[in-house]
């Protein structure tokens, strides 16, 4: 019977924790943020690696 009211108690702190965590708003990218074609190199090979993925996978 104790253990059934320490889990309600547990996951009920557990609830509460989590709200004030996530209440907080993640800091500003500094500024000046060299976004560059890096990111678009990345997403290219990342299409083309799911693209080959799913073409050997259509043969079996």
């Amino acid at each position: 019977m104790a253990n059934k009211y320490f889990k309600a108690i547990l996951l009920f702190a557990f609830l509460l924790t989590t709200n004030v965590v996530s209440a907080q708003a993640p800091p500003p990218p500094p500024p000046g943020l060299p976004i560059d074609g890096g990111i678009i190199g990345l997403l290219a090979l990342g299409l083309g690696y799911a693209v080959k993925k799913i073409h050997d996978n259509s043969k079996k």
